[in-house]
């Protein structure tokens, strides 16, 4: 997902075009607003933590570019090449690396593991929203 951050800032074709030249594909591709409801299920895992408020705030402050993507080991390539939560951490070449301002605003989300995967995709598509 590109986040509001990085959809303001016109990143979602820059990250996407990563994400393909890497030999991922994109199987579903929309832009959208996270509502509050949806938001709290999406980040439902930090809930009662001090910085779940301000992560709904974000997340929900303006539209997001939320794909799928499929192609060999994804998860860990993709986190591999969205580099560390925090920009300053993360190494050039990596998206936050070269794209985030902050450890708040780090223009992308993706998903953890498999069954993250699994969840975020029943809660952001419908499977007739899913070409392969």
């Amino acid at each position: 997902m590109v986040k509001p951050d990085g959809v303001r800032r016109g990143l979602s074709g820059e990250i996407i075009r990563r994400i393909e030249a890497k030999g991922f594909r994109v199987i579903a591709l929309k832009r959208m607003r996270i509502d509050q409801e949806l938001a709290e299920r999406h980040y439902g895992e930090h809930r009662g933590k001090p910085f779940f408020a301000g992560l709904i705030a974000f997340i929900t402050s303006g539209p997001v570019t939320t794909m799928v993507v499929e192609g060999p080991d994804a998860i860990v390539q993709l986190r591999r090449m969205m580099g560390e939560t925090d920009p300053a951490k993360s190494p050039p070449g990596s998206i936050r690396g070269d794209l985030a301002v902050s450890i708040d605003e780090n223009v992308i989300h993706g998903s953890a593991a498999p069954d993250d995967a699994s969840r975020e995709i029943e809660l952001f598509f419908r499977p007739d929203e899913i070409v392969t």
